[in-house]
């Protein structure tokens, strides 16, 4: 696993619907590989793109974000949401603003009697950037600029990483590093597609499916872990950190290629977990499925802690069993694989 490549996409901004500075990094990256792009932003790249058996890897490289929607007298930069962003938690955040230059900064409240607002609203939001006027920030800064938290990964104890946006560079790290290794294991079409806008619109996933239009998809996410205080594993599920690749049972979900992937993971040692998603997925997944003739698919995802925080944390040793199990089962099936639910 090329842990300095993943650490790279984690530390590169990619707020939902500003992600070429990644993708471009993403296609230098994968540059031995057959490589296409489209207008939305998606970078798709894959082996064996004359077969007929198409399977799609998807994992979006977009997170959440806010962007500047009006600047005060005094400078303050004023925002609005890019995805769903947990604002209560902003408070005091480190920022980066994307404007004519990268400009740091820092989230204030409008403040309670205390000094610290425990009950913020977005509308209380606002960016310090040291700006003294508006015609200042108006020099480095426009209205619509992205903003993201500065917080970079960190490596913690146990092969753990916390950082924003492990949602969802994890996934994406993991459909590109998963195809690198499939190279020359496997005559049938993989197509590992960095998809765009998950966090707002889900439109990477619909183009990218389009475009491809697979046999069936193998969407790579995150879940929630409830493996710490105050989660509820009742509602969908146990789901622990360095306990393998969590698999989703749901409707939108082929039993199929579940099971032969429970299978596999059992013939090669890789434990696996289960999750309940009864309707919507939340994931590129629920765009997928409805585009083209109905795609069938499968759903991989990665236990994460702390979810749509500025300290998403996770654990390295379930990325890599998720890339060995997609490379395990993907050289293992071929052509005939009969995904059909009444065969």
């Amino acid at each position: 696993m090329n842990k300095k490549f993943l650490f790279e996409m984690i530390n590169t901004p990619s707020p939902t619907g500003g992600e070429f500075a990644l993708q471009k990094k993403i296609i230098k990256y994968m540059k031995d590989f057959d490589i296409e792009t489209d207008y939305t932003g998606n970078v798709i790249c894959s082996i064996n793109n004359d077969s007929d058996f198409k399977v799609l890897l998807a994992g979006h490289v977009d997170e959440i974000a806010y962007m500047i929607s009006d600047i005060t007298s005094k400078g303050l930069l004023k925002v609005v949401k890019a995805g769903g962003v947990y604002h209560k938690l902003a408070q005091g955040q480190r920022v980066e603003v994307f404007g004519k230059e990268v400009v740091p900064g820092v989230f204030g409240v409008s403040e309670s009697d205390k000094g610290v607002n425990t009950d913020v609203k977005p509308k209380d939001l606002f960016v310090d950037c040291g700006f003294t006027s508006k015609d200042e920030a108006l020099k480095k800064v426009s209205i619509g600029d992205f903003i993201v938290y500065e917080n970079g990964v960190t490596e913690l104890e146990n092969n753990r990483i916390v950082g924003r946006a492990l949602d969802n560079r994890l996934g994406a790290f993991i459909v590109t590093e998963a195809l690198r290794k499939l190279k020359g294991k496997t005559n049938i079409g993989v197509y590992s597609a960095t998809t765009v806008g998950e966090e707002s619109t889900m439109r990477g996933a619909y183009w990218a499916n389009v475009k491809v239009n697979p046999t069936f998809a193998i969407v790579v996410d995150v879940t929630f872990a409830t493996d710490y205080p105050s989660t509820n594993p009742a509602t969908s599920g146990f789901v622990e950190l360095d306990k393998g690749p969590v698999l989703a049972k749901g409707s939108i979900i082929n039993d199929k290629i579940n099971d032969k992937m429970a299978e596999i993971a059992k013939k090669h040692n890789i434990n696996i977990q289960w999750e309940l998603t009864p309707g919507r997925t939340g994931t590129d997944g629920d765009r997928i499925h409805v585009s083209g003739a109905g795609t069938p698919l499968a759903l991989i995802s990665i236990p994460l802690r702390y979810m749509h925080s500025p300290g998403e944390l996770g654990s390295l040793k379930d990325v890599e069993d998720i890339i060995n199990l997609i490379v395990a089962f993907l050289s293992d099936i071929d052509s005939t694989f009969d995904i059909n639910p009444f065969n």
